[in-house]
Protein backbone atom coordinates (compact mmCIF):
# COMPACT_ATOMS: atom_id res chain seq x y z
CA UNK A 1 0.00 0.00 0.00
CA UNK A 2 1.69 3.63 -0.10
CA UNK A 3 0.61 7.46 1.25
CA UNK A 4 -0.03 10.68 -0.51
CA UNK A 5 1.56 14.18 0.93
CA UNK A 6 -1.67 15.29 -1.31
CA UNK A 7 -5.01 14.63 -1.88
CA UNK A 8 -6.06 11.24 -3.66
CA UNK A 9 -6.98 12.59 -6.88
CA UNK A 10 -3.53 13.71 -7.69
CA UNK A 11 -2.20 10.24 -8.59
CA UNK A 12 -3.74 6.85 -9.56
CA UNK A 13 -2.09 3.04 -9.03
CA UNK A 14 -3.77 0.45 -11.20
CA UNK A 15 -2.96 -3.48 -11.22
CA UNK A 16 -4.24 -6.11 -13.91
CA UNK A 17 -2.97 -9.79 -13.80
CA UNK A 18 -0.17 -10.97 -16.09
CA UNK A 19 -1.21 -12.84 -19.57
CA UNK A 20 -1.71 -16.80 -18.77
CA UNK A 21 1.15 -17.40 -19.85
CA UNK A 22 2.96 -15.87 -17.04
CA UNK A 23 0.67 -16.49 -14.48
CA UNK A 24 3.27 -18.89 -12.38
CA UNK A 25 5.36 -16.18 -12.70
CA UNK A 26 3.92 -12.44 -12.38
CA UNK A 27 1.21 -11.91 -9.55
CA UNK A 28 0.43 -8.72 -11.45
CA UNK A 29 1.33 -5.95 -13.86
CA UNK A 30 1.03 -2.03 -12.48
CA UNK A 31 0.98 1.53 -13.23
CA UNK A 32 1.74 4.50 -11.32
CA UNK A 33 0.73 8.09 -12.10
CA UNK A 34 0.99 11.48 -10.80
CA UNK A 35 -0.62 14.43 -11.54
CA UNK A 36 2.19 17.35 -13.16
CA UNK A 37 -0.56 19.77 -11.57
CA UNK A 38 -0.43 18.73 -7.67
CA UNK A 39 2.81 17.91 -5.06
CA UNK A 40 5.31 15.20 -5.37
CA UNK A 41 4.10 12.18 -4.21
CA UNK A 42 5.36 10.10 -1.26
CA UNK A 43 4.91 6.33 -1.45
CA UNK A 44 4.95 4.01 1.15
CA UNK A 45 5.86 0.21 -0.02
CA UNK A 46 5.20 -2.40 3.11
CA UNK A 47 6.47 -5.72 2.68
CA UNK A 48 4.23 -8.43 0.56
CA UNK A 49 7.28 -11.40 -0.56
CA UNK A 50 7.30 -10.24 -3.63
CA UNK A 51 10.10 -8.27 -5.80
CA UNK A 52 9.65 -5.87 -8.61
CA UNK A 53 10.56 -4.67 -11.46
CA UNK A 54 9.97 -0.45 -12.48
CA UNK A 55 10.84 1.97 -14.93
CA UNK A 56 9.95 5.41 -14.56
CA UNK A 57 9.11 6.51 -17.84
CA UNK A 58 10.26 10.40 -17.39
CA UNK A 59 13.59 8.65 -17.29
CA UNK A 60 14.14 5.82 -18.58
CA UNK A 61 15.69 4.56 -15.37
CA UNK A 62 14.94 0.72 -14.72
CA UNK A 63 14.62 -0.46 -10.89
CA UNK A 64 14.67 -3.94 -9.15
CA UNK A 65 13.44 -3.54 -5.35
CA UNK A 66 13.64 -6.89 -4.10
CA UNK A 67 12.01 -8.58 -1.16
CA UNK A 68 12.09 -6.30 2.03
CA UNK A 69 11.19 -6.81 5.38
CA UNK A 70 10.24 -3.64 6.40
CA UNK A 71 8.84 -0.49 5.03
CA UNK A 72 10.27 1.48 2.23
CA UNK A 73 9.44 5.07 1.59
CA UNK A 74 10.14 6.78 -2.34
CA UNK A 75 8.71 10.18 -3.42
CA UNK A 76 7.74 10.49 -7.03
CA UNK A 77 7.92 13.97 -9.08
CA UNK A 78 5.03 15.64 -10.01
CA UNK A 79 4.19 13.84 -14.15
CA UNK A 80 6.02 10.58 -12.92
CA UNK A 81 4.24 7.66 -15.00
CA UNK A 82 6.24 4.13 -13.18
CA UNK A 83 5.10 1.09 -14.77
CA UNK A 84 5.94 -2.14 -12.74
CA UNK A 85 5.39 -5.99 -12.69
CA UNK A 86 5.59 -7.94 -9.62
CA UNK A 87 6.99 -11.63 -9.26
CA UNK A 88 5.28 -14.28 -6.96
CA UNK A 89 7.87 -14.95 -3.92
CA UNK A 90 10.82 -17.14 -4.37
CA UNK A 91 10.38 -16.36 -8.51
CA UNK A 92 13.14 -13.35 -9.00
CA UNK A 93 16.32 -14.69 -7.84
CA UNK A 94 16.26 -17.04 -11.49
CA UNK A 95 15.56 -14.06 -13.43
CA UNK A 96 18.09 -11.61 -11.81
CA UNK A 97 20.74 -13.90 -11.74
CA UNK A 98 21.44 -14.11 -7.77
CA UNK A 99 20.38 -15.05 -4.66
CA UNK A 100 17.94 -13.19 -2.91
CA UNK A 101 19.84 -13.29 0.27
CA UNK A 102 22.45 -10.66 -1.86
CA UNK A 103 19.81 -7.88 -2.23
CA UNK A 104 17.27 -8.53 0.58
CA UNK A 105 16.12 -5.09 1.19
CA UNK A 106 17.85 -3.43 -1.70
CA UNK A 107 16.53 -1.31 -4.22
CA UNK A 108 19.18 -0.82 -7.20
CA UNK A 109 19.17 0.10 -10.92
CA UNK A 110 18.94 -3.09 -12.93
CA UNK A 111 21.85 -2.15 -15.23
CA UNK A 112 24.08 -3.54 -12.09
CA UNK A 113 23.04 -6.62 -12.73
CA UNK A 114 21.80 -6.77 -16.29
CA UNK A 115 24.25 -4.16 -17.85
CA UNK A 116 23.75 -3.08 -20.74
CA UNK A 117 20.43 -4.70 -21.50
CA UNK A 118 18.55 -2.88 -18.30
CA UNK A 119 19.37 0.26 -20.47
CA UNK A 120 18.39 -0.71 -23.42
CA UNK A 121 14.76 -1.65 -22.53
CA UNK A 122 14.59 1.43 -19.77
CA UNK A 123 14.86 3.38 -23.33
CA UNK A 124 12.85 1.70 -24.96
CA UNK A 125 10.01 1.58 -22.51
CA UNK A 126 10.57 5.48 -22.03
CA UNK A 127 9.55 5.50 -25.83
CA UNK A 128 5.87 4.01 -25.28
CA UNK A 129 3.10 6.01 -26.68
CA UNK A 130 1.61 5.60 -23.29
CA UNK A 131 2.22 3.86 -19.76
CA UNK A 132 -0.37 1.20 -20.49
CA UNK A 133 1.91 0.64 -23.77
CA UNK A 134 5.01 0.45 -21.73
CA UNK A 135 3.84 -2.31 -18.98
CA UNK A 136 2.71 -4.51 -22.11
CA UNK A 137 6.44 -3.89 -23.62
CA UNK A 138 7.87 -4.74 -20.08
CA UNK A 139 5.47 -7.81 -19.55
CA UNK A 140 6.49 -8.89 -23.10
CA UNK A 141 10.44 -8.55 -22.00
CA UNK A 142 9.72 -11.26 -18.74
CA UNK A 143 8.35 -13.41 -21.22
CA UNK A 144 11.48 -13.99 -23.10
CA UNK A 145 13.79 -13.62 -19.56
CA UNK A 146 11.54 -16.32 -17.70
CA UNK A 147 11.84 -18.34 -20.42
CA UNK A 148 15.62 -18.80 -20.31
CA UNK A 149 15.20 -18.84 -16.16
CA UNK A 150 15.78 -21.55 -14.02
CA UNK A 151 12.50 -22.63 -12.38
CA UNK A 152 11.52 -21.24 -8.61
CA UNK A 153 13.03 -24.52 -5.85
CA UNK A 154 9.66 -26.83 -5.99
CA UNK A 155 10.46 -27.49 -1.87
CA UNK A 156 10.04 -23.52 -1.94
CA UNK A 157 6.71 -22.90 -3.93
CA UNK A 158 5.25 -25.65 -1.92
CA UNK A 159 6.14 -24.46 1.64
CA UNK A 160 5.07 -20.98 0.26
CA UNK A 161 2.06 -22.15 -0.38
CA UNK A 162 1.68 -23.84 2.71
CA UNK A 163 2.16 -20.50 4.85
CA UNK A 164 -0.73 -18.50 3.14
CA UNK A 165 -2.53 -17.02 6.07
CA UNK A 166 -5.69 -19.34 5.22
CA UNK A 167 -3.68 -22.53 5.61
CA UNK A 168 -3.55 -21.99 9.16
CA UNK A 169 -0.16 -23.68 9.50
CA UNK A 170 2.85 -22.77 11.22
CA UNK A 171 6.73 -23.36 10.14
CA UNK A 172 6.89 -26.37 12.45
CA UNK A 173 3.59 -28.15 10.99
CA UNK A 174 5.02 -26.90 7.26
CA UNK A 175 8.88 -28.48 8.38
CA UNK A 176 7.50 -31.90 9.21
CA UNK A 177 4.81 -32.28 5.83
CA UNK A 178 8.15 -31.65 4.03
CA UNK A 179 9.83 -33.81 5.42
CA UNK A 180 13.33 -31.39 5.50
CA UNK A 181 14.93 -29.66 8.72
CA UNK A 182 14.09 -25.86 9.65
CA UNK A 183 17.95 -25.55 8.76
CA UNK A 184 17.59 -26.49 5.53
CA UNK A 185 14.41 -25.21 4.64
CA UNK A 186 15.74 -21.73 5.90
CA UNK A 187 18.81 -21.85 3.74
CA UNK A 188 16.59 -22.46 0.91
CA UNK A 189 14.51 -19.84 2.10
CA UNK A 190 17.07 -17.51 2.34
CA UNK A 191 18.67 -18.23 -1.66
CA UNK A 192 14.72 -17.40 -2.87
CA UNK A 193 13.69 -14.44 -0.63
CA UNK A 194 16.42 -13.41 1.45
CA UNK A 195 15.12 -14.13 4.46
CA UNK A 196 13.50 -17.42 6.44
CA UNK A 197 10.05 -18.84 6.47
CA UNK A 198 9.00 -17.42 9.53
CA UNK A 199 9.28 -13.83 8.30
CA UNK A 200 7.48 -14.75 5.18
CA UNK A 201 4.72 -16.15 6.96
CA UNK A 202 4.31 -12.76 8.72
CA UNK A 203 4.53 -10.85 5.88
CA UNK A 204 1.78 -13.25 4.15
CA UNK A 205 -0.26 -12.88 7.16
CA UNK A 206 -0.39 -8.64 6.95
CA UNK A 207 -1.23 -8.73 3.23
CA UNK A 208 -4.08 -10.84 4.09
CA UNK A 209 -5.37 -8.62 6.66
CA UNK A 210 -4.66 -5.95 4.17
CA UNK A 211 -6.55 -7.92 1.32
CA UNK A 212 -9.89 -8.18 3.67
CA UNK A 213 -9.57 -4.23 4.98
CA UNK A 214 -9.34 -3.10 1.22
CA UNK A 215 -12.26 -5.04 0.30
CA UNK A 216 -14.29 -3.91 3.49
CA UNK A 217 -13.30 -0.22 3.45
CA UNK A 218 -15.65 1.97 4.42
CA UNK A 219 -17.73 -0.76 6.30
CA UNK A 220 -18.64 -0.85 9.65
CA UNK A 221 -16.31 -4.19 10.27
CA UNK A 222 -13.66 -4.02 13.42
CA UNK A 223 -10.27 -4.61 13.38
CA UNK A 224 -10.28 -7.55 15.38
CA UNK A 225 -12.57 -9.15 13.41
CA UNK A 226 -10.58 -8.32 10.42
CA UNK A 227 -7.27 -9.29 12.61
CA UNK A 228 -8.71 -12.70 13.66
CA UNK A 229 -10.09 -13.61 9.85
CA UNK A 230 -6.21 -13.16 8.65
CA UNK A 231 -4.72 -15.28 11.26
CA UNK A 232 -4.17 -13.12 14.09
CA UNK A 233 -4.27 -14.48 17.63
CA UNK A 234 -6.07 -10.87 18.43
CA UNK A 235 -5.78 -7.16 17.64
CA UNK A 236 -3.07 -6.81 20.05
CA UNK A 237 -0.60 -9.10 18.04
CA UNK A 238 -2.46 -7.17 14.70
CA UNK A 239 -0.84 -4.65 16.32
CA UNK A 240 2.73 -5.30 16.86
CA UNK A 241 2.98 -6.63 13.37
CA UNK A 242 1.32 -3.13 11.67
CA UNK A 243 4.16 -1.69 13.46
CA UNK A 244 7.23 -3.49 12.67
CA UNK A 245 5.88 -3.90 8.58
CA UNK A 246 5.02 -0.28 8.34
CA UNK A 247 7.31 1.68 10.33
CA UNK A 248 3.28 2.95 11.95
CA UNK A 249 0.96 2.35 14.33
CA UNK A 250 -1.79 0.98 13.08
CA UNK A 251 -3.99 4.36 13.75
CA UNK A 252 -1.53 6.51 11.37
CA UNK A 253 -1.08 3.52 8.82
CA UNK A 254 -4.83 3.36 8.31
CA UNK A 255 -5.03 7.19 8.34
CA UNK A 256 -2.30 6.77 5.30
CA UNK A 257 -4.45 4.15 3.77
CA UNK A 258 -7.60 6.07 4.10
CA UNK A 259 -5.95 9.29 2.40
CA UNK A 260 -4.40 7.20 -0.47
CA UNK A 261 -6.19 4.15 -1.14
CA UNK A 262 -9.50 5.59 -2.36
CA UNK A 263 -11.18 5.19 -6.00
CA UNK A 264 -8.15 5.78 -7.49
CA UNK A 265 -6.40 3.18 -6.33
CA UNK A 266 -7.12 -0.52 -7.70
CA UNK A 267 -5.20 -3.25 -6.11
CA UNK A 268 -7.65 -6.18 -7.20
CA UNK A 269 -5.15 -8.41 -9.19
CA UNK A 270 -3.33 -8.68 -5.86
CA UNK A 271 -5.78 -8.85 -3.07
CA UNK A 272 -8.69 -10.61 -4.31
CA UNK A 273 -7.05 -13.70 -4.84
CA UNK A 274 -5.88 -13.50 -0.95
CA UNK A 275 -9.27 -12.29 -0.01
CA UNK A 276 -11.08 -14.80 -1.54
CA UNK A 277 -9.00 -17.70 -0.18
CA UNK A 278 -9.45 -15.85 3.27
CA UNK A 279 -13.29 -15.87 2.59
CA UNK A 280 -13.85 -19.43 2.25
CA UNK A 281 -11.36 -20.22 4.97
CA UNK A 282 -13.20 -17.80 6.95
CA UNK A 283 -17.11 -18.06 6.01
CA UNK A 284 -18.39 -15.47 8.57
CA UNK A 285 -16.54 -12.69 7.01
CA UNK A 286 -18.50 -12.91 3.87
CA UNK A 287 -21.77 -11.74 5.73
Amino acid sequence: MSTATSAVSSQRYCERRPRPELAGILSCVWIQEVSAEEPAYEHRTVPNGCSEIACVLDTGIVRVAVTRRGPALARHSPGARIVGVRFRPGVAPGILGLPASHVVDVDLELDRLWGRPANTLGARLAEAASAEDAADMLEDEMIGKCAAAPPLDPLVAEAVTRLQPWRHSDVNEATSELFISRRQLRRRFAAALGFGPKTLQRILRFQGFLALLNAHHGDDVTLSRLASAAGYADQAHLNRECSRLTGLTPTRFLDEMRTSCGPTHDHAASFAPLRQALLRASPAMAS
